[in-house]
């Protein structure tokens, strides 16, 4: 659906996020130069940061055309191309192949800058960002969610090598960005083996789109023709919503779950690592009662830590509320 559309219908602001068109701009123009040239340079960086010792440069590597009608043609002639380059043992460059990975049932398709095809039949993940790469190093949090990024893809290129004789996939993906202040591409080798296994547990435990679906009332649909203001609304409302401040960087509906989540008081509006923390007690009523000693078990680890902090704002004057 289209959240945004549907956050404007019902009436609720929808939130802005995504990159400016100045960064935007930026980054196509550092890919386009990664990758010109038949990849040359982009082959180079891989050679050099994963590259056997005493193996000879990679030469020209084979581009394969990956155009076809919609993702799921798109898909299939990207397993295609991986199989035929596996097969001929030589170096292969797929820009943006099309990726198809099961998500809660349901079919997602992923488009990674660029999959590397070496002629022993392994796979690496290219992901090219336009931040600085200091010293072969970034910002923590940046290369953590490039890792993340690429493990997804790191899982839906195993679907295809399972089928593909000879083939194997990295478990370690090459990073390409700027280096220092400059405009000349460098390049990081990220291992992404714990980002893998954790996607793939959370993808493990997602709950089916067709469970979801059978416990909404008969005949709820999110389809904006036709539908009033009211009745989309109640569609939504009819599913659950755990919000978290991280919402507001990836959904358009997260302004709309915020709001439920303060009425309903929700511990989790506050961030999901206190949610962790406050265990069973789930809504900010129930751990202020706690706090008061007016309900909860004092042999409960967290209502005993939630009963303490309130005896130590008592004795510094602040009341608990």
């Amino acid at each position: 659906m289209d959240k945004g559309a549907l956050a404007e219908a019902i009436g609720a602001p929808s939130a802005a996020f995504g990159q400016s068109q100045f960064a935007f701009m930026r980054g196509n123009a550092f890919e386009a130069k990664v990758k010109g040239d038949g990849g040359t340079e982009l082959l180079r960086l891989l050679h050099e940061r994963m590259g056997a010792a005493g193996s000879e440069p990679p030469g020209e590597a084979t581009a394969p055309d990956l155009a076809a009608a919609g993702p799921e043609g798109r898909a299939a002639r990207t397993a295609l191309a991986l199989r035929e380059a596996t097969a001929a043992g030589s170096w292969a460059l797929l820009d943006h192949p099309m990726l198809a990975l099961e998500v809660a049932g349901s079919p997602a398709y992923l488009e990674p800058d660029a999959v590397v095809v070496h002629p022993d039949g392994r796979w690496t993940v290219v992901e090219i960002k336009s931040f600085p790469l200091i010293d072969a190093a970034a910002d923590p949090s940046k290369v953590g969610a490039a890792a993340r990024q690429s493990a997804v893809y790191v899982l839906a290129l195993e679907r295809v090598a399972a089928r593909t004789e000879g083939a194997s996939v990295d478990h370690s993906v090459l990073l390409v960005g700027p280096k220092d202040f400059s405009n000349l591409p460098t390049a990081s080798v990220v291992d992404v083996r714990k980002q893998r296994s954790v996607t793939r547990r959370q993808l493990d435990r997602l709950a089916r789109i067709e469970d979801i679906a059978d416990a909404l009332p008969p005949g709820t649909t999110f389809d904006l023709d036709g539908q009033s203001g009211e009745a989309l609304a109640a569609a939504v409302e009819a599913v659950p919503a755990v919000y978290a401040p991280e919402c507001l960087a990836a959904c358009e509906l997260a302004f709309h779950c915020r709001g439920r989540a303060r009425e309903e008081g929700a511990v989790t509006a506050l961030g999901r690592s206190l949610r962790g923390e406050l265990g069973g007690l789930t809504t900010i009523g129930e751990v202020l009662a706690a706090a008061r000693g007016e309900s909860g078990d004092p042999a409960d680890p967290t209502v005993a830590a939630v009963r303490r902090a309130a005896a130590l704002r008592a004795e510094a004057g602040v009341p608990c509320r």
